[in-house]
Parts: structure tokens; sequence; C-alpha cells
């Protein structure tokens, strides 16, 4: 196994997409490799390679898994980072490459290219036949997919909420700041988590930002108020504070105080819920 393809410990800047300059380095956080076996694999899902970062304990037997879902950034060192994270809490955790079909958003200048050049042209379908595929993978490579989490940030918060509704094996999921309500829904893209609230039966937990300019609270009431027609043990937390993306240690929008708890209370859900 190796670590080659995400350096464990970049420099100020590296290993991170363009668009999500500057780094902030003071609050970089880097979770190193000791104890850990990681290393970078490909998957091939409908004949396309998709390359995957995977961190798990070494020499533990049947560990939990959890798929970590990324922002529109897509697999750069935070979400490796994050993936070594959940193994040095006894996870095989695995990060895939969503984008790869669709480009690389780690040389795209900007969000609003990432999102019209990307985002909008990746279908739903093909990231929850990936996750499939991940999921397949874990369970051929020892992990415990009957203690099965997902974790995504952003774009990979609202994925986190559709693939609990797709999956049913998944124990339980958290979704960080992932769009709740959108309109007009892009081609390929036509259901949101609002959609799916009422029917779910996963256990989701929902954290989010009181100040995120792109989520207006008023649509985290609305999800809230659809979870309560259901019968998912789902919950959301709203953090008076964080604007959006306060987990990313990497840049600006960081809120440490609300990074810390949230990660905490993702912990413990996944523990409550039988995914840890």
């Amino acid at each position: 196994m190796n670590d080659n393809a995400i350096s464990a410990h970049p420099g100020q800047g590296a290993g991170f997409a363009a668009a999500a300059q500057p780094v902030a380095a003071q609050t970089l956080v880097h979770t190193d490799t000791e104890g850990l076996a990681t290393g970078t694999t490909k998957l091939t899902v409908d004949g396309q390679a998709i390359p995957m970062y995977f961190a798990r304990p070494a020499g533990q037997d049947k560990p939990p898994v959890m798929i970590v879902v990324s922002e529109i950034f897509g697999l750069h060192e935070h979400i490796a980072d994050v993936a070594r994270r959940f193994a040095k809490q006894g996870y095989l955790a695995i990060a895939p490459d969503f984008f790869i079909r669709q480009g690389d958003p780690s040389t795209l200048p900007d969000m609003a290219t990432i999102l019209s050049k990307i985002i909008r042209k990746v279908p739903d379908a093909q990231v929850m036949g990936d996750i499939d595929a991940c999921v397949a993978w874990a369970e051929a490579n020892g992990g415990d997919v009957d203690r099965l989490g997902v974790n995504g940030f952003c774009w990979g918060g609202r994925i986190t909420w559709l693939y609990a509704a797709h999956n049913p094996r998944v124990a339980a999921a958290v979704a960080w700041y992932g769009k709740l309500v959108a309109d007009p829904n892009p081609p390929g893209q036509p259901t949101h988590p609002i959609h799916i609230a009422p029917t779910l039966t996963v256990p989701v937990l929902g954290l989010y930002g009181a100040r995120d300019a792109g989520i207006p609270v008023a649509t985290v009431e609305q999800m809230t108020a659809a979870l309560g027609e259901g019968t998912s043990d789902s919950a959301i937390v709203v953090y008076p504070d964080a604007g959006h993306a306060f987990y990313a240690d990497y840049r600006p929008s960081y809120n440490a105080k609300d990074a810390r708890d949230g990660f905490a209370r993702a912990l413990a859900w996944f523990r409550e819920h039988g995914a840890g």
C-alpha cells in the first residue's frame, strides 16, 4: 500500500483545488498515518476506472465502513485527511473521485466554473452506483458493511441524504451543510433531500450553519418538518455562528469550535445507530 497520490503533509496550497485558495495554513489539520494502512486504488464501474483513497486501522479485522463524500472540489487533501480521521476512529474509510468522468475540479479557477463544467453534469444515479461499488469493494476487502456509515460535505452532504434513501443497508449517515431544496433541478439531478425526507428510513444527522448564505435557515426548517412526517429518527443541528463549510479547516470559513463539536456529534451518531 502507498500514500503517494495524496500527500499526507502538503506544503501550503499543495494538494488542494485552485478554486479553494487561499489555503489557511494556520488552521490546517494534518492527520498522520501512524497505525493506519492507507493507499489508493481504482474501481471499475460500468467500464470507467474510479480512483479511490482509503485508510484503515492496520491489522484490524472487520472494521466498520465509512464512505467519505467530497465537496465540489473533489478528492483532494482535506478529504483524504478526513478519511484518515475516521480511520483513526477504527473505520475502513473510503473517499472516491466522483468527478473523474466529467473533469478535474482541482484545475478550474473558481466555484462557478466547477459548478457549470462539472457538478451540474454529474447524474445522481451515477454517484449512487459509484458508492454502491465502494461498498462492494469494502465488503470484499474485509470491511463490515453491516456497520456502514456515510459522511458528506456540501455537494457530498446532499448526496449523503440521497444515498441514505437509496441504500437501506446504510446504518447511519451525517450530512454537513448539504443543499436541501433546489429549483430548477439540473438534468440528472431530479431529487433533493426535501423530497425523500418523509419516506427516509436510515437515521441521518444534518449539520448546518445559521449563517450559510447558500442554504437559508428556512429551508432547514422545511427539511426538519418533512423529516417529522417520517420514521427515520433523523435530526438536524443548526450552529448559530457557523456559515457554509465550517468544517473545512483549510479555508477561511472554518469554525474550529463548531467543527470539533460537529465531528464529535457525528462519531456519537454513528456509534449510537450501529455504524461504529
